[in-house]
């Protein structure tokens, strides 16, 4: 198998980088672990946020700035803030009628969120997307090692299903989503085990700031999240007394972002025993959001009349490969788009819905740069694949749920990180696709908990009960060696 450039993972960004790709007549190959809709973007009940206006664009970037705590990146939270209009309209002419009338979500400072179908906006953005997709997405097959020769990536190693498969090409951009599988709690699909992380790590790329993973503040028992919008439409969140308290934790409510309201439900479960989301305020709440309705009444739960119980579950990594503004990894030959990646956009929290923007803007780019960038080495040979055993992964979801959640505290960080040194990481030629999950979640745990105790105070998504206060502003980096 051999392509001009290889995508792995079958997501917003991974689609349409592929999408861009075949509009400049190349040969795209696009690899997916699981069955089509697959990863993350079919999960998101939010929209797109798309900056209204070239006034919007610079409150946006503000309110970007502001809830990052100090570590977006501002030029690239402008680049790709003034190139998401071009994408809205790209997306209308293929035929995607999002809502005319856009809404608010915490941290944002006005309506300009976009919604296609209601609560179902990443499902439909997906399938809209495939729909004008010419190259098959190849389901069932996991990328074990990249491929290299000298230090350019010419492919991947892939465990197909009818087993190991070396697939060469041009280039290679991974939009592999994040790894909150990690966590005992998490609105991730199953498949969200940081594989595309381990495999960067593997060939020598950066990663960066692991330690933010965010933690959607309104997840129902289940893991299954309430949407952020149905705050911006009137929901309120209330305690085991059946007392609203977000006001006490910030003047915004809650459309305060999404770090604050996470720590305040978090406290306020602890503190009386429950939380609680009254959907009830809403107008039309079925027609708004049918797929929360849905949700709720698969656990014997109507919102219709009576608040919903949630607590905060990891959401999102604002953390991953450190990449340009193209998607270049450091790394030649090799790209990363979407959630795997680290552009600088999110910082420390990422504001709501600002992750399907970013998959387009860089999926789209980083297909481009990849296309700019083809060669195809004669003789690469795949890196070690990482692997460890997959009965390891109920202790460590539990010690990362009590380490890396929403609070966390110098003394456990320390315990969980000296539990992660013993369990067992190896390199070997193959691995099942089971193993190299349980590998890549240990080396992510491990960096992570590493990223975590050394980062001595609190900002944004990472909250230190024993450093509660911010320090200088810096960024955590690892590289293999």
């Amino acid at each position: 198998m051999e392509a001009d450039l290889l995508i792995l993972g079958a997501g917003v960004a991974g689609v349409y980088a592929a999408l861009a790709a075949e509009e400049r007549g190349a040969k795209v190959l696009l690899l997916a672990k699981d069955p089509f809709p697959s990863g993350s973007t079919p999960w998101a009940q939010g929209g797109v946020a798309f900056p209204l206006d070239e006034e919007d664009l610079e409150a946006h970037l503000q309110d970007t700035l502001r809830a990052g705590r100090g570590l977006v990146d501002p030029a690239a939270a402008r680049s790709i803030l003034e190139e998401a209009p071009r994408h809205l309209e790209r997306l209308r002419a293929l035929g995607l009628a999002f809502h005319p009338d856009p809404t608010r979500e915490g941290g944002h400072s006005r309506p300009r969120v976009r919604h296609l179908g209601g609560d179902r906006t990443g499902a439909l953005l997906l399938e809209g997307l495939r729909a004008r997709l010419k190259a098959p997405i190849r389901e069932g097959w996991t990328a074990l090692s990249l491929l290299l020769e000298g230090k350019r990536v010419a492919g991947v190693l892939a465990l197909g299903p009818e087993g190991p498969v070396a697939v060469r090409a041009g280039a290679v951009l991974l939009a592999t989503g994040g790894f909150g599988r990690l966590f005992p709690v998490t609105t991730n699909p199953p498949g969200a085990t940081g594989d595309g992380l381990a495999l960067a790590f593997q060939a020598g790329a950066t990663l960066r700031d692991l330690e933010f993973v965010q933690f959607h503040p309104t997840a129902l028992p289940s893991g299954a999240l309430v949407s952020e919008a149905c705050r911006g439409e009137g929901a309120v969140l209330l305690n085991a007394l059946g007392e609203r308290f977000m006001p006490r934790y910030d003047p915004a409510g809650e459309l305060a972002p999404r770090d604050v309201v996470a720590r305040a439900v978090f406290q306020e479960g602890l503190r009386t025993g429950g939380v609680y989301l009254d959907l009830r305020p809403i107008p039309r709440l079925e027609a708004r959001f049918p797929t929360v309705v849905a949700q709720a009444r698969a656990l014997g739960l109507d919102p219709l009349r009576e608040p919903l119980p949630v607590a905060p579950a990891a959401h999102y990594a604002m953390g991953g490969i450190l990449t340009d503004l193209l998607g270049f990894t450091g790394v030649k030959g090799l790209f990363a788009a979407g959630e795997v990646a680290s552009t600088g956009l999110h910082g420390a929290n990422r504001l709501a819905s600002n992750s399907l923007l970013e998959g387009l803007v860089m999926g789209h780019r980083a297909a481009l740069a990849a296309l700019e960038d083809l060669a195809f080495p004669q003789n690469p040979e795949p890196l070690p694949v990482l692997a460890a055993p997959p009965g390891i992964l109920p202790s460590l979801r539990e010690g990362a749920g009590r380490a890396l959640g929403v609070v966390r505290r110098g003394e456990g960080l320390a315990a969980f990180l000296r539990f992660l040194e013993d369990l067992p990481l190896e390199e070997r030629p193959l691995a099942s696709r089971a193993e190299l999950e349980a590998g890549s979640l240990l080396l992510l745990a491990r960096l992570m908990a590493r990223g975590a105790l050394e980062r001595e105070e609190s900002r944004g998504a990472h909250f230190r009960e024993d450093h509660p206060k911010e320090g200088k502003p810096r960024h955590t980096l690892f590289r293999k060696g």
